[in-house]
């Protein structure tokens, strides 16, 4: 990736981190009108970055996160030791004369802070593994799949504009954002050869789509009882279960009313 294109995925990660923050401090200052302000600038801002990174940069289906979060454990450097070590020829597994099984030796056991506990050669395996996963590029879209993209950038900022023209009550901006969800889930299924992280997205989006359940006016006119109603009978008849679906019930009201919880 390219300077400028890694500096877009760092600002489009920073909005990502930062929106239900700035939706919540926004509102508490500034009122309802500050809220829907700032939630207007940070869609906008995020489709044009995501519009820029598909259209310019031919980035692909874009992920969320926009940039993977580092797996400490499995980026961890060898000890220094293990390298001593191999480049002093010393073996560092033994295989057992009848069992065959490759355990370690105790020669070349690293400190705890580095140690695991699979053989050297699968964490050489899963590290190359990762990373030829992570090095691959994006499959490249053509004018289906990047229309089916640019109908998943875009449809935050659609749905703005119908709840501004119809009202946040309507069924018109419900019904508008899952058509163009699912239009582009549809226009994109047809893709193949997708990498790992590009199929686990489109897997992820289509999990999504159990959120409109629990967007207004749906969530208000059916399914809020029924939830509630499941969550409670939950915490009643099995033994555990109270300590989440209480806390849930008390926190869901809440979670229902930010948008970017809901809608972001």
């Amino acid at each position: 990736q390219s300077l400028p294109q890694q500096k877009l995925l760092t600002w489009l990660s920073v909005l990502e981190c930062v929106e239900v923050f700035a939706e919540m401090g926004t509102a508490r200052v500034w009122g309802e009108m500050g809220r829907w302000t700032i939630i207007v600038l940070i869609q906008l801002a995020k489709a044009i970055l995501r519009l820029l990174l598909l259209l310019w940069y031919k980035a692909g289906i874009q992920t969320s996160p926009p940039i993977v979060p580092l797996n400490r454990e499995q980026q961890q450097p060898l000890h220094p030791q293990d390298v001593e070590d191999n480049f002093s020829g010393k073996d560092q597994t033994y295989v057992g004369r009848r069992s065959s099984r490759v355990v370690r030796s105790l020669q070349s056991t690293p400190s705890l802070q580095s140690r695991h506990w699979g053989s050297p050669q699968q964490r050489e395996e899963s590290q190359s593994r990762r990373a030829e996963e992570m090095n691959q590029p994006p499959t490249p879209l053509g004018l289906q799949e990047t229309i089916a993209e640019s109908i998943y950038i875009t449809r935050p900022l659609l749905h703005l504009l119908s709840l501004g023209v119809w009202g946040q009550r309507s069924w018109k901006p419900w019904l508008l954002s899952a058509v163009l969800d699912i239009s582009s889930l549809s226009l994109l299924s047809d893709l193949k050869d997708l990498n790992r992280r590009e199929r686990a997205e489109l897997r992820r989006r289509t999990i999504l789509l159990l959120y409109y359940l629990l967007r207004s006016p749906f969530y208000d006119r059916y399914s809020e009882g029924r939830i509630l109603l499941l969550l409670r009978l939950l915490a009643d008849y099995v033994p555990g279960v109270g300590f989440v679906t209480r806390p849930l019930m008390d926190y869901l009201p809440a979670w229902q009313k930010i948008y970017f919880y809901n809608w972001g």
